[in-house]
């Protein structure tokens, strides 16, 4: 539809609004450059992924894509200007600061003799003995340069040691090797002196090239499509085939080439036709070309009041921790709402279950858990005591692949019965459904998650756990393993809506008959909260429901392809998008059509990959307490937010709240943080 925003203009837009906390004086300096580095990393992963496509269709030349040349150079255009932003920032806002609180990113020209010196060294000892400077000839060929890799690139004068006059060379930079060096401290002063390592080899690629001249040069760094192609239809074992594919992304087609603002043309031009690579793929930048890496920046910088103050998440209120769970959700349903309250609760559910003799079996969905991971050695620990354990793991989970596929043999190698799930679609739905021997009934308990079981993002984003016994939901999850496990065909189930087969068209169905309901003269509320909303079928239900007069709010973390306020088109829709301190990530959504009100939750935002590609589950709150809670704290909070929210304009544009200018105004992540201090 026409009126819809661009999917990557609203990804980009998401990625400003990110950056503002690298601008705000009132964040702590150390959170700013984390911010921006964010910002890195997300671009990173948009043009592995998304800017890989518009190149990709570009090449297949056909009228039905909806990838153009148009639209890359429109998509160029933008994520060029928030580059430069992010340097600008950088370069004139971080820096600056960093000075005033004694810290101090020396150029060469900065450092002093001893400086120099302590330099040098450190470049001979550490950094010149894994450096390879490669010169090109039909003998020496372009090497293979690795995906976000550092390397540069050098024009030599005179002859080399054969008497030829190669002119170009390249120096690939090893990973191992930190991008960020401290120098020793003197002990009369409090001041941090620190260098890139990018400097320490600009100031030193003469002595890799003795008895030559080093002209021109450029640290350059390209960004290649990490997509990994692999035909699932067509391959005998998925996990040797992905293994397989692992070890080529890293030499995917290019898609960005990052060099120094100050990159002469030639060289510039030189490495553009090594890589393939149209002019808007060029990026010159005025730093470091790896900005995600200067994170580093902050684990060698001791100063606490530089960061936000540490948040300790305490115990889920519901649980008493000389408490069974088992015994608790016999009572009632455990809501935990992270990482207001902590991620230890569901790790307690997990290792009660692994020590209790009544435990028969237990079944999980694995999608992103970590390198190290307490939860994947509980479920081999389960393995080990005689439980019968299904893990469903996602080995296709993008870029955290090799880790799902160490952990799953693991645990085929103790016994466990591990599953990928069904081919085509990946597996992203959140359960862990326990069954136990209670009397001369097998009862089970399970956990459902808006987020991934991964205690370390479980400390960063925002999510809600949801903890039951109710016997339909639970026999609903049954048959979900069953399926995953099986590949059978699903029965009615009691009350989870799961994708790809009905989750999207029972949100549809909703609406639908929220609109009908509208005409009858009940009123009606939908307020919805996401990480996106791209699918543009179930974007038209909402612009039909808004038109029928129902009011709307969708609170949008990332791209949003819905116009808010539109004359004529999306008057009742208001679109709001928070950032703040912990990432946004639960899936809220709620409908009442007169006095009927319903509230799912869900591990699926609105888009296509996710009701159509994806095992994906939605999931109601049946407790009238819990639904209250949820309500309170994930939607009205969010939608009187006047610090961290953002508003979508007519024009596309999002505008921050006026009070959070003015007076800093009320942030909703504060004042739960505050909330569950006072509870605990």
């Amino acid at each position: 539809m026409e009126h819809f925003v661009d999917r990557d203009e609203s990804t980009l837009l998401f990625n400003e609004r990110v950056l503002d906390w690298a601008r705000r004086k009132h964040v702590p300096l150390l959170e700013r450059l984390r911010y921006l580095c964010i910002v890195s990393s997300n671009l990173d992963e948009f043009f592995e992924v998304r800017v890989a496509l518009h190149l990709h269709g570009i090449d297949k030349k056909s009228s039905k894509s909806n990838f153009t040349e148009s639209t890359y150079r429109k998509v160029s255009i933008a994520a060029n200007q928030l580059v430069q932003e992010q340097y600008r920032v950088f370069n004139e806002e971080l820096i600056p600061e960093f000075e005033k609180n004694g810290i101090h990113l020396m150029t060469h020209d900065d450092r002093n003799v001893a400086h120099k010196k302590w330099v040098k060294q450190y470049f001979d000892r550490e950094v010149k003995p894994l450096l390879t400077p490669i010169g090109l000839d039909p003998a020496h060929p372009f090497p293979l340069v690795a995906n976000k890799s550092l390397n540069f690139i050098v024009r030599l004068s005179g002859k080399d040691a054969f008497g030829r006059e190669n002119d170009i060379a390249i120096v690939k930079v090893p990973r191992s090797l930190p991008r960020v060096i401290k120098l020793p401290s003197d002990k009369s002063s409090s001041v941090i002196q620190m260098v890139t390592l990018s400097s320490v080899i600009r100031s030193h690629l003469k002595d890799l090239f003795p008895d030559r001249i080093v002209g021109h040069f450029s640290q350059f760094r390209v960004t290649r499509d990490s997509d990994l192609l692999v035909d699932e239809e067509d391959v005998k074992n998925l996990c040797t085939a992905l293994r397989h594919g692992l070890e080529h992304r890293q030499f995917g087609r290019a898609v960005r080439l990052e060099v120094s603002s100050g990159c002469s043309d030639h060289l510039a031009n030189f490495l553009m036709h090594q890589f393939k690579l149209p002019s808007e793929a060029l990026y010159r930048v005025p730093g470091p070309v790896n900005l995600v890496r200067l994170s580093q920046m902050i684990d060698l910088v001791d100063k606490p009041q530089l960061l936000f103050p540490p948040h300790r998440s305490p115990y889920p209120y519901q649980l008493n921790e000389d408490e069974s769970i088992f015994a608790k959700l016999q009572k009632e349903d455990v809501l935990i709402h992270q990482p207001f309250e902590s991620f230890s609760g569901v790790l307690e559910f997990l290792r009660q279950a692994v020590d209790d003799p009544k435990v028969l079996a237990i079944k999980q969905t694995i999608y992103r858990t970590g390198i190290d991971s307490e939860l994947m050695d509980l479920l081999r620990e389960a393995v080990r005591r005689g439980k019968e354990v299904t893990a469903v793991v996602e080995i296709k989970a993008r870029f955290d692949e090799e880790a799902n596929i160490n952990w799953a043999e693991r645990l085929e190698s103790i016994g466990a019965q591990v599953v990928y799930g069904v081919v085509g679609l990946k597996t992203h739905a959140k359960m862990l459904l326990v069954t136990r021997k209670e009397g001369s009934r097998l009862v089970r308990y399970a956990h459902l998650s808006t987020g991934n079981y991964n205690a370390r993002t479980a400390k960063l984003y925002t999510d809600i756990s949801y903890l039951t016994s109710n016997t339909q939901i639970t026999f609903d999850i049954e048959q979900v393993f069953s399926q995953l496990a099986s590949q059978t065909r699903l029965p009615k189930l009691f009350h989870l809506w799961v994708a790809p087969f009905h989750l999207h068209s029972k949100l549809s169905a909703t609406i639908d008959q929220m609109i009908k309901a509208t005409k009858k003269g009940k009123p009606g509320r939908i307020i919805l909260k996401m990480n996106s909303l791209t699918d543009e079928s179930l974007a038209s239900d909402l612009v039909r429901a808004g038109q029928s007069g129902i009011k709307i709010d969708l609170i949008i973390r990332g791209a949003c392809i819905l116009p808010a306020l539109q004359p004529g088109f999306t008057d009742n829709i208001r679109v709001r998008s928070v950032i703040g301190r912990f990432l946004e990530h639960s899936r809220v959504f709620y409908f009442r059509s007169g006095d009927k009100e319903d509230l799912y939750l869900s591990s699926a935002d609105w888009m296509n990959r996710n009701m159509m590609r994806r095992i994906e589950i939605a999931w109601p709150v049946l407790d009238a307490t819990h639904r209250q809670r949820i309500i309170d704290e994930c939607l009205v909070a969010y939608l009187f937010d006047t610090s961290d929210a953002w508003l979508l304009q007519a024009d596309g544009t999002y505008h921050r709240q006026p009070l959070a200018e003015q007076t800093g105004g009320l942030s909703a992540q504060t004042e739960l943080v505050k909330k569950y201090q006072k509870v605990n």
